[in-house]
């Protein structure tokens, strides 16, 4: 009976020491999954920021790159306004030019007509003629502020002006 019991004694010793390992193991195989439970959790952690990091990188690289197109097509756009406004305005003054050569034409061809129709002795006439005579004369040809001269005279610009503008006005008196 003692050697039962003491089989008894030492079965229950191993029994229990098989079940304190058996905690032990539950107790390390916990930890270990606890333990590779925050490791991925961490990694998870550290793979997530790192996409968000590279994505703001990517966000950034593109808006830089919309910002520099939109600015090279308003610079193409004001360059090609520039361009049609200085061809534009260089159409007017090549126009404006014409107009005012062939003007010039049809004036001077104008008074050689008229130089021509009336003739130098008329002309010489004129210029021997008085003041009146001479302004009538050439109202009658439809001619304007002429001044004849036999080139030999000097001119004074000074007095010519005379009575074609309006004499200045009076000074105020204050009393």
């Amino acid at each position: 009976k003692g050697r039962l019991e003491r089989q008894r004694i030492e079965d229950e010793s191993k029994a229990e020491q098989a079940r304190k390992d058996l905690l032990q193991l539950q107790a390390n195989s916990a930890v270990v999954e606890v333990t590779g439970q925050a490791t991925a959790e961490a990694q998870a952690r550290a793979e997530a920021a790192a996409i968000e990091g590279e994505s703001a990188i990517k966000q950034a690289q593109l808006r830089a790159q919309a910002t520099r197109i939109e600015t090279e097509v308003e610079i193409t756009t004001l360059s090609s306004r520039q361009q049609c406004e200085v061809e534009h305005q260089s159409a007017i003054n090549q126009l404006e030019l014409d107009k005012a050569k062939q003007l010039s034409e049809i004036e001077a061809k104008k008074f050689k007509d008229v130089v021509q129709s009336i003739g130098r002795n008329t002309i010489a006439e004129i210029a021997r003629a008085g003041p009146e005579t001479q302004a009538k004369l050439l109202k009658g040809l439809g001619l304007k502020s002429f001044m004849i001269t036999d080139g030999h005279s000097p001119i004074n610009l000074f007095q010519t002006a005379q009575g074609l503008i309006a004499p200045p006005p009076a000074p105020v008196e204050s009393s």
